[in-house]
């Protein structure tokens, strides 16, 4: 058996146990992360790039060993390295979570619940509901939902076709870490730079495939993939990330409408510029949102799958 195949059976293992499964309700591996990420954090912490540097690489080598060890337990059993790549990935993976708290969302905004709303958007994104109201938490919500697409599914997904465990493993740590401490708060600025900027390197294939796969399946959700061409073009490079603002204006184009605009954080508020045309979306359009990622997800699953099949069959037709 080619080597990539046990890769591409257990990657789509892994995308399958997230669709059946979602997130694990207690014990989550990457809330485990988190939790040592944030106790060495009391010990490297320093106001300077250095000891960012440091922090990251601390974290994010543990894992790599971690993922080694993993992997070469496993040794040359095909079923054991399709087993140990699928468990990866399913901890990796929160594609099925993001789309349900999307939809969910989207109801509460339906029913006019929005102490509700802004109670669950927490567990979407790191902005302050407090001032939001329901065209705000609509909008935050959907920026959420495109942006981790690409974070939460598509970027795990690639990580692990080009990876295996290790890599899947610490692209995973390195997203939780950017989310940690990636922030451009006063705390943050020098220390957070460097799981900032890793981030950044290990999202722009991902996201650029995310957006790509968003273009394809819009037409799905009456979407349009010329609007999602046109966007993506003309106004992602003006958004502060240079991953997050190519998801986004797909989805922006792709679903008709306008994203970006005022945006609060615990730190601060931020003026992101506008993506897309069209008004500002609601919760149908959040629906949809939710949707097209689940989409997005099933169609990046089967290109990585199908992409390792392809390369193992032309090494044994060699």
């Amino acid at each position: 058996m080619p080597a990539t195949r046990p890769r591409a059976i257990g990657l789509l293992t892994g995308y399958l146990a997230d669709r059946a499964l979602g997130d694990p309700r207690r014990g989550h591996p990457v809330a485990g992360f988190g939790a040592a990420a944030a106790g060495l954090e009391t010990l490297t912490y320093r106001d300077s790039r250095g000891a960012g540097v440091l922090h990251v690489a601390v974290l994010l080598g543990a894992l790599a060993a971690g993922g080694a060890a993993a992997e070469s337990a496993a040794g040359r059993r095909p079923a054991g390295a399709a087993a140990a790549l699928a468990a990866a990935t399913w901890v990796a993976l929160g594609g099925r979570s993001l789309a349900r708290t999307g939809t969910q969302l989207a109801d509460l905004l339906d029913a006019g619940d929005l102490d509700a709303a802004r109670g669950l958007l927490p567990s979407l994104c790191g902005r302050d509901p407090a001032t939001l109201d329901a065209d705000g938490l609509a909008r935050a919500a959907l920026e959420s939902v495109a942006e981790n697409t690409s974070d939460a599914a598509v970027a795990p997904l690639v990580w692990a076709a080009v990876g295996g465990v290790p890599g899947v493993l610490v692209y995973r740590g390195a997203n939780t870490l950017d989310a940690m401490v990636g922030y451009r708060s006063p705390r943050y600025t020098r220390f957070g730079w460097a799981a900032a900027r890793f981030d950044d390197l290990a999202n722009y294939l991902p996201a650029r495939v995310c957006a790509a796969l968003v273009v394809a399946c819009a037409p799905a959700v009456g979407g349009s993939p010329a609007a999602a061409i046109r966007a993506w073009r003309r106004d992602a490079a003006r958004h502060p990330s240079p991953n997050a603002g190519v998801v986004e204006a797909a989805f922006a184009g792709a679903l008709g409408v306008r994203l970006g605009g005022p945006t609060p954080y615990h730190h601060g508020l931020e003026i992101r510029p506008t993506l897309g045309d069209g008004d500002p979306p609601g919760s149908a359009d959040l629906r949809r949102a939710a949707r097209l990622s689940t989409l997005v997800q099933c169609a990046a699953a089967a290109l990585a799958a199908g992409l390792l099949l392809a390369i193992g069959a032309g090494r044994t037709g060699r």
